[in-house]
């Protein structure tokens, strides 16, 4: 039992959750361990499922920065943990912000993830919040280095690894993406605003087949938010395009559904390997 060395109460963690599955595992992993949960989440984005599985939730919509502090500090939660996707062409239909949001809203130079989700970090610190790398509590879904797969990488899809890699390092220096779909040392497709899965069905749709994923984590990836993330999904989108290679980044990059995922890339003839970065 994680505890309060003072007052013995559990420890409080504040789950600032998204969508996808990843608010839904980070609260297992954490209750598991006897840590007490609270959520803020999203609303038409984080799974209503995510309430059955934590010991508070409140509900906001996005922008609402004021009700998220608010929330965690009614609950006395002094560390959170940020899980979970948010839709970013949302950010242009159906943000309604409050008054912290539109302060915060306003220092921002360049809507980029990173340094919005910075200037959240820093208005949280500033009430006593602190955010933490979502990877303390979820160890165990970090990207084991090797090939995940029976099938190995062919010598051509190799080249395109490394070609891949250096492409998918720049653009996350420029905060654009974290994920390139390449063939024959060609870029076929960047990830931008519309996400990992529609950037792979684009790339893999111009090639026809055998298309090379990479993702990979920022140079200097900030480990509190925006981990790169695979799962069976994005196999399944791979599959659907006739992709052949999906390289990842070694311990910076968050597996879910490991197990299903290899095995479904296994009868897809689809190759998973994880690489350390040089």
């Amino acid at each position: 039992m994680f505890s309060d060395k003072e007052s013995g109460t559990p420890e409080v963690l504040g789950l600032i959750a998204g969508g996808g599955q990843f608010p839904l595992i980070a609260a297992d992993a954490a209750r598991g361990r006897g840590i007490r949960v609270v959520a803020v989440a999203h609303l038409g984005e984080t799974d209503p499922s995510l309430s059955d599985r934590v010991d508070e939730i409140v509900w906001i919509k996005l922008g609402q920065f004021g009700h998220l502090i608010k929330a965690l500090k009614k609950q006395g939660v002094g560390k959170a943990v940020l899980a979970g996707t948010i839709t970013k062409k949302k950010m242009f239909e159906n943000v309604k912000p409050d008054l912290k949001g539109l302060a915060i809203m306003s220092k921002l130079a360049v809507f980029h993830d990173d340094d919005i989700l910075r200037a959240v970090a820093e208005e949280l610190s500033k009430e006593g919040i602190e955010i933490v790398a979502s990877t303390v509590y979820l160890p165990d879904l970090a990207a084991p280095p090797g090939v995940l797969t029976r099938k190995k990488p062919t010598r051509p899809e190799q080249e395109d690894i490394r070609f891949g890699w250096k492409v998918a390092k720049e653009l996350g220096r420029l905060d654009i993406g974290q994920c390139v779909v390449v063939r024959r040392k060609t870029v076929l497709a960047l990830e931008a605003i519309e996400g990992t899965n529609e950037t792979i069905l684009r790339g893999g749709r111009l090639c026809k087949e055998k298309a090379v994923v990479v993702k990979v984590s920022k140079p200097n990836q900030d480990l509190r938010f925006d981990v790169p993330a695979v799962g069976l999904d994005t196999v399944r989108t791979m599959a659907r395009v006739s992709a052949s290679v999906l390289a990842v980044e070694a311990a910076k990059t968050l597996i879910f559904d490991k197990n299903q995922m290899i095995t479904y890339a296994d009868q897809s003839g689809i190759s998973i390997v994880a690489l350390e970065d040089e």
